[in-house]
């Protein structure tokens, strides 16, 4: 054996112990790491076998000894491309669907039968035989029509590798770069050598790349020796941006588009990239059919949409906008689509509970104490009329014994529509407790209030309640106290006032309405 094929099979061989070491290493120390770890185990156990099928190959002796170590050499090369391309994928964050995954090893299986089988068809390698000048373990070869598909396939895996670790350089911090350095100099080496080869400026009948794959390997070991690769990793600004659940939208200084994220895109499906450079209020009239309804100005600010999806649903989403510094000081804006239609839906429907009678669907004991204190305050402060009446459905409780209480649960539903059909605008109508209502007029005297309060008792008079073949006739009392202009006055005062005029109405004989007269504290019959 001369010195050159020497030296060859020690650098393949150098190559393969590095690649079994470093698969054994990471192996044992796979539970330490992150899941990349096993894409990694696999690129380097198949580049090892793909060496030592090599180292071997060069041992050999017949043409016999070398088809069959070409042919385990198959059994790792086309395969440690696309499980490096993998492992630089999953480094970058770039997700991929199990069935692409296996896609990909289409081809090498493909490859590996061919190279196995290349007697019969030879489609692979047209010509396989013996080197006639140089003899054993020197190969003569002329590829064939598969052997191109093959070689652009694995060349291609490199290339994306090596171009998915560059297109990283600006967005990885430089702790994390050395990391980087060792990818991409992992796939380059390769793809130089095996360019070189087919280039003819390498030694003929023997591949080199196996020669050269201890320089990949030892990055690799320097790289998880000094950077912490697989216990520490870089997460890609992209993968970041694209992982947030709110939709984010970046505008240059010009409010032109620049850039938008994954979550803009499902909340709005006509954005598209080809819009980049436009100005957004031309953008947002294409997603709406509308002008944004708020300016757009450098600063932080919040505020409310409603939109309608294209499923015609509406939608509401808290808009927020945040001034933005990038490269060269240029100055943008970050527009912030957050989803609270859920939330508001929850909320009013949590207020709807906390201030909607269940049954009549008008304002509770609890809402309008809640309104009618403010509006109380402010009539008096702008010494304005401020009447109060309470309603008292008559002979409530006969009407659910003799019914039943769903009949008397109509008859309270049945009452609120009645006064709902002849209230005025601004009117606070509530159910006080009971089948007891309560009324307020801001703006009304007690006058005018009387003649209100009669519409109302008439009309609920002349609608009786039509349930179950039956028809119950309905009648009301009611009591008014209108606020006086003296300072002691208070909303509980006026309660009362109005509650002594409904316990009068109801003495004298009910369907009735009574007003409390304030000084003399006597009750006038209407």
């Amino acid at each position: 054996m001369n010195l050159d094929l020497t030296a060859y099979i020690t650098l393949i061989c150098t190559s393969g112990v590095l690649n079994l070491y470093l698969c054994f290493y990471i192996f044992i120390k796979r539970h330490h790491y992150a899941n990349i770890a096993h894409l990694f185990i696999l690129h380097t156990g198949f580049t090892t076998i793909y060496c030592m099928g090599a180292a071997f190959s060069l041992l050999s002796v017949n043409l016999g000894e070398m088809k069959f170590w070409t042919a385990i050499q198959y059994v790792g090369m086309p395969f440690s491309p696309p499980a490096g391309l993998l492992f630089v994928m999953q480094y970058v964050g770039i997700k991929v669907k199990k069935k692409y995954i296996f896609s990909l090893f289409i081809i090498p299986f493909i490859s590996l039968i061919m190279v196995a089988t290349n007697d019969w068809h030879h489609l692979h390698y047209r010509v396989f035989e013996i080197d006639p000048v140089r003899g054993a373990p020197y190969i003569h070869q002329e590829i064939g029509p598969w052997y191109t598909i093959h070689g652009m396939f694995i060349f291609s895996s490199m290339f994306v590798a090596f171009w998915l670790a560059v297109y990283r350089w600006k967005e990885t911090a430089k702790a994390y770069r050395l990391q980087l350095i060792s990818l991409m100099v992992g796939q380059l080496v390769p793809i130089i050598t095996a360019f070189i080869y087919l280039m003819g400026l390498t030694p003929q009948g023997i591949d080199p790349v196996p020669m050269v794959l201890w320089v990949s390997s030892f990055l690799y070991l320097w790289s998880i020796n000094s950077s912490r690769m697989f216990t520490v990793m870089p997460v890609a600004k992209d993968a970041i941006f694209n992982s947030i659940n709110d939709g984010v939208i970046v505008l240059d200084e010009s409010y032109r588009l620049i850039e938008f994220n994954l979550a803009s895109r499902n909340m709005f499906p006509q954005l598209k990239k080809s819009m980049f450079g436009k100005h957004f209020a031309d953008i947002w009239f294409t997603l709406s059919g509308n002008s944004f309804p708020f300016i757009l100005e450098n600063a932080k600010s919040s505020h409310e949409l409603q939109l309608s999806s294209w499923d015609q649903s509406q939608q509401t989403y808290q808009v927020r906008t945040s001034p933005l510094q990038y490269a060269n000081n240029s100055h943008g804006l970050l527009l912030i689509f957050t989803d609270i239609t859920e939330l508001k839906r929850l909320q009013l429907k949590l207020e709807n509970q906390a201030y909607y009678d269940e049954l009549t669907q008008i304002y509770n004991r609890r809402a309008f104490f809640q309104h009618s204190k403010q509006a109380f305050k402010e009539a008096k402060q702008s010494a304005a009329s401020f009447t109060l009446l309470l309603l008292d459905i008559d002979y409530f409780k006969k009407v659910n014994d003799t019914y039943g209480h769903y009949a008397g649960d109509q008859m309270l539903v049945h009452v609120v529509k009645a006064c709902q059909s002849i209230l005025p605008q601004g009117a606070l109508f509530a159910r006080y407790g009971g089948e007891e209502f309560v009324l307020t007029l801001k703006g009304y005297t007690s006058s005018e209030a009387e003649v209100l309060a009669n519409q109302l008792r008439g009309h609920v008079e002349t609608q009786p309640l039509r349930i179950n073949e039956e028809i119950i006739s309905v009648t009301l009392s009611l009591g008014i106290a209108q606020a006086a202009k003296q300072e002691i006055d208070t909303l509980d005062d006026l309660l009362n006032q109005a509650d002594i005029a409904l316990y009068a109405a109801k003495q004298k004989g009910r369907n009735q309405v009574l007003v409390y007269e304030e000084k003399k504290e006597i009750l006038k019959r209407i």
